[in-house]
């Protein structure tokens, strides 16, 4: 079964840390008013730059741990050393009223999720190259050297699972990658209402 919500689409984008997927996510937001994202819980320390409940929604451990415990939960993973999981409310009430949805998770997490939502549409956005990779890591200036080893082999990790995704997408020029991922979004669209239609 690949239409859980008919008409709507459940979009999954993971990538290595510093691979630049929330710029593409703003970008395909401005180009398309329709898709949302959901917002995530994470157990980690806010950012200078994050804003509470836009960026994440950040929470104590505790806390998350009873969201898991009452199922709130859509994906749940461990990632250096933080929790972070996916609201299945928040998930369906944006779908229930029309709009395409953005979840932003990674690789184990979304490994959850495509057990549980078969009908989301799995796109993986890659760096041009590690080196490059680790040029936007450093000009980041976000995390210590040590961090940025542990967070360079979990990429490595995470780019050898990019195969399992529906598409692989390259992040050189962010302009160019919306827009090859809004072309995913319209031909799964018009798949669907193709589908919804023939019934």
């Amino acid at each position: 079964m690949r239409v859980q919500h008919p008409g709507v689409l459940l979009l999954v984008i993971s990538g290595p840390g510093g691979v630049g997927k929330d710029t593409v996510i703003e970008r395909l937001k401005q180009l398309d008013p329709n898709l949302r994202s959901s917002v995530s819980f994470t157990t980690r320390q806010r950012r200078e730059y994050e804003l509470d409940d836009v960026h994440y929604t950040f929470v104590s451990i505790p806390r998350f741990q009873e969201l898991i415990g009452r199922g709130e939960l859509l994906e749940n993973a461990l990632v250096n050393g933080h929790f972070y999981g996916t609201s299945k409310t928040r998930v369906e009430k944006l779908q229930e009223a029309g709009h395409d949805v953005i979840l932003k998770i990674e690789v184990r997490g979304a490994n959850q999720v495509r057990e549980k939502r078969p009908d989301g549409v799995f796109i993986f956005i890659t760096p041009p190259s590690m080196e490059d990779l680790m040029i936007r890591r450093h000009q980041r200036g976000a995390e210590s050297g040590d961090v940025m080893e542990q967070r360079q082999r979990l990429a490595e990790w995470e780019m050898s699972n990019a195969e399992f995704y529906d598409h692989i997408v390259i992040n050189d020029d962010v302009d160019r990658v919306a827009g090859e991922i809004l072309e995913v979004v319209n031909r799964e669209r018009a798949l669907r209402k193709a589908g919804t239609e023939s019934r």
